[in-house]
């Protein structure tokens, strides 16, 4: 499916919100648990978070950790079921919106534009809500309404990485590759650009018909056969 396709051309912004400022003692806490998370250890999460729960089910910050763990570790049904228990716990629950809207992206963008509209609607300066609303909006076709979400990121946060590379793309799915092609060149140029940085390009490229120049960046990472592959899924979201 097309909008499947998208997804990971478009960026998700990393996730936000304080670390702990200091680890529990025993029994473990959430604290430990969210610090497993962001030391990108989600198995010792999910275990801690587990832990808590079987004490306490219906805690909803070892909830929305459990959530987060299962989330990371590709569990995507395990993790729904989380968020939306998070949910009826915590109906208010921003956190669990955004989380849920993302799993939701890949079944159903309309639901996930409602649950990135409902986070705004309690916290309307929340840029991961509002980056990831675009995303939803640009998997519904809506580019230019897609565009003014990453733009009210980069108003908020002008150093927005994920934004701006979203707004490029959303710009090239829209029929302005070219112009998204110069503002995606420098995250490539740079010494310390990753691969994602390159295929960025590489897919406004084959969006604006540059297929040989999309296929010499995307050569730098993959072998001839994936090569082709992305270069067909590229062009296939050409206006």
């Amino acid at each position: 499916m097309r909008s499947l396709l998208l997804i990971p051309v478009l960026m998700l912004s990393a996730c936000a919100g304080d670390g702990p400022s200091r680890l529990s003692t025993a029994p473990p806490g959430v604290n430990v648990a969210q610090a497993a998370l962001a030391a990108g250890a989600p198995e010792v999460a999910l275990n801690v978070s587990n832990g808590i729960l079987a004490r306490e089910p219906r805690k909803a910050a070892a909830l929305l950790s459990q959530a987060d763990a299962l989330s990371a570790l590709g569990r995507l049904d395990e993790a729904d079921a989380s968020y939306s228990k998070l949910l009826s716990v915590d109906p208010d629950s921003v956190p669990a919106m955004i989380g849920l809207g993302r799993l939701r992206l890949r079944t159903d963008a309309g639901q996930a534009k409602a649950l990135f509209q409902k986070a705004l609607q309690r916290e309307p300066r929340n840029t991961i809500a509002l980056n990831d609303l675009g995303i939803a909006l640009d998997l519904q076709g809506d580019h230019a309404a897609a565009q003014a979400s990453y733009r009210r990121v980069l108003g908020l946060d002008p150093r927005s990485r994920a934004a701006e590379i979203n707004l490029a793309l959303s710009m090239a799915l829209g029929g302005r590759a070219s112009d998204a092609i110069q503002m995606l060149r420098p995250y490539a140029a740079d010494a310390a650009s990753d691969r994602r940085a390159r295929h960025n390009l590489a897919a406004a490229m084959a969006m604006a018909g540059d297929r040989d120049g999309a296929a010499r960046l995307l050569a730098q990472d993959l072998p001839p056969e994936q090569v082709e592959r992305a270069l067909q899924a590229y062009q296939a979201f050409a206006p």
